[in-house]
């Protein structure tokens, strides 16, 4: 029996034969053609246009950030300048498959030097250089093998397509060599409750067949496990089937401290599944969906309508809506589309907002509308806010438009330290984990070569929650997490220890952190943020915090 040691997705356990994942086929060689460039061109126009079919018909039934990540890469598939770079082999005498490979491999070379979000969608172009490969020659694109039996699938690490449909009712659980914690697999997987453990190396040398057990909340996994160890792992996974079908509580620590347990939310239509979940309210929808495939801004009535939709779906609960988040790895050609060397730190969010106010009072406007025909606890925040005057400017403006409650996203180390000042004006405080680790770090989180940094366990992000919310109780100011470490159930104990009341999450995550908060007092809340932040790194962070607990 050996245990290999990774970065654990939520607190679930499953046991199963491995299965690998298929290994890309072999690069084409670079051959003249023998039907002509009429032909190639004609079957190269045929597979593209499968692919992003297949894409977008995955993107379709995946929905929630999968559905985002799938639908981009239907984009990419169609990119006019890969068009061309494929037609210049073709007109050169290449045959189809050579002429899709080195046009890919060329445009990933560019996007990789250009780095930041799109160094990181270069990734993404051997996932579909490979697919429209493998139509043109008349085979199955590698992916997730489909035995007639349940499997644990390793693999170096997963393709958004390939993730976001993966059957549920065969695949036991994933285990990545590669990847963290905030990685699009380790997201994904979160966001669809499956049993994952990330970042495994030596997983890849467990061979097909042989049985392991996953255990994602310990981040290990076992390789040849002894029976009694195979059946504490069944004993565990049944009983957490049983309190995943009981009725769900409101989210509180075991001494009664209460903490709201949230939902994170990308279109109205999201709201039923969260609701069947147990989340108490919305603790960030994303305005996003409205305005990322229009070539303009949407109308006031149309935005009105969607967030009356989601409204509706929580009488008498918050609901926190985020203002448009442009800007970054999401541009809009009617609002931030000029080139920057830096987008990450560039025109985005409030930013962007400001330079053209006009949408965002037509969004104040639309919000104002649909909090006056429904019943929910309408709450609004602007993200990327850095400084005392944008907050004081949002919040104002917010109120000019009716809205009650208006607060801000924390996700710049220069909010967080002066999250006092900041909260002077604002009626709340949510901390974007990811951002503020992103920026706290120097390390893009779109980018994979620095994803270790990438780690919202890092004793230098803890200690700028720990500002928050020191400052939120100082004054009376509610502060919540809503990136994804909220959804990681050790470390929602940790935020709960450093001050913070609620936590809004996928709604797949709610469970796993309702039954952890259960387990701890406050005391015990704090006692285990307290050993965390007097660590040095993320991993003794995340270790220091499991033996404290």
């Amino acid at each position: 029996m050996a245990v290999l040691r990774g970065v654990g997705i939520g607190q679930g356990v499953a046991t199963g034969p491995v299965l690998h994942m298929a290994e890309a086929a072999p690069a084409p060689e670079d051959v003249p053609s023998t039907v002509g460039a009429d032909a190639e061109r004609t079957r190269v126009q045929e597979a593209i246009a499968a692919v992003t079919a297949e894409l977008n018909r995955r993107a379709e039934a995946a929905g929630g950030a999968a559905r985002d990540v799938l639908e981009a890469q239907a984009m990419i598939a169609e990119d006019p300048t890969l068009a061309d770079e494929v037609e210049e082999r073709i007109s050169a005498g290449s045959t189809a498959e050579w002429a899709v490979h080195d046009a890919f491999a060329g445009f990933r070379a560019s996007l990789e030097a250009v780095g930041g979000y799109l160094g990181e969608r270069a990734a993404d172009l051997d996932d579909i250089a490979q697919r429209v490969i493998a139509r043109l020659r008349g085979v199955a694109a590698p992916g997730v093998p489909d035995p007639d039996h349940p499997f644990v699938l390793v693999a170096r690490d997963l393709a958004p397509a390939d993730t976001a449909l993966l059957d549920l009712d065969k695949v036991l659980a994933l285990v990545t060599t590669d990847g963290g914690p905030t990685s699009h697999t380790a997201i994904l997987a979160r966001e669809k409750g499956i049993v994952a453990v990330v970042g495994a190396a030596e997983a890849a040398g467990v061979p097909d067949g042989g049985t392991v057990i996953v255990d994602a909340a310990s981040g290990t996994v076992t390789t040849e496990p002894a029976p009694e160890e195979i059946a504490r792992a069944a004993a565990r996974a049944a009983d957490r089937r049983a309190a995943d079908t009981a009725p769900p509580t409101p989210g509180a620590l075991a001494d009664g401290t209460p903490i709201a347990l949230l939902a994170n939310l990308g279109k109205p239509g999201d709201a039923v599944d969260a609701v069947a979940r147990g989340a108490e309210g919305v603790g960030l929808f994303r305005t996003e969906f409205l305005f990322l495939s229009a070539s303009q801004a949407p109308t006031v009535t149309a935005q009105r309508d969607a967030y009356r939709e989601l409204l509706s779906a929580f009488p008498g609960r918050k609901v926190v809506v985020r203002v448009l988040d442009a800007g970054a790895d999401k541009p809009l050609p009617f609002l931030n589309d000029a080139h920057e060397e830096n987008p990450a730190l560039g025109l985005r969010g409030l930013r962007a907002l400001r330079a053209s106010e006009d949408i965002l009072r037509e969004q104040l406007t639309a919000l104002a509308e649909a909090d006056a025909e429904t019943e929910a606890d309408l709450w609004v925040m602007a993200p990327m806010v850095a400084t005392v005057e944008e907050t004081a400017y949002f919040t104002a403006l917010a109120r000019e438009y009716g809205l009650r409650t208006a607060g801000i996203m924390v996700e710049v180390p220069s909010s967080a330290l002066l999250a006092d000042r900041l909260l002077a004006h604002a009626d709340f405080a949510s901390i974007g984990t990811n951002d503020l680790t992103q920026y706290t770090m120097a390390a893009d989180r779109l980018l994979g070569s620095v994803a270790s940094f990438q780690d919202p366990w890092h004793p230098a992000v803890l200690r700028l929650v720990a500002e928050v919310g020191r400052a939120g109780a100082a004054l009376g100011k509610p502060v919540g997490v809503c990136g994804e470490a909220a959804a990681d159930p050790l470390l929602a104990v940790v935020l709960v220890g450093l001050g913070v009341g609620s936590l809004s999450m996928a709604p797949a995550a709610l469970s796993d952190v309702r039954r952890t908060l259960s387990l701890h007092t406050l005391d015990q809340a704090r006692r285990i943020a307290e050993a965390a932040l007097a660590a040095d790194d993320a991993a003794s962070a995340r270790a220091a915090a499991q033996a404290a607990g």
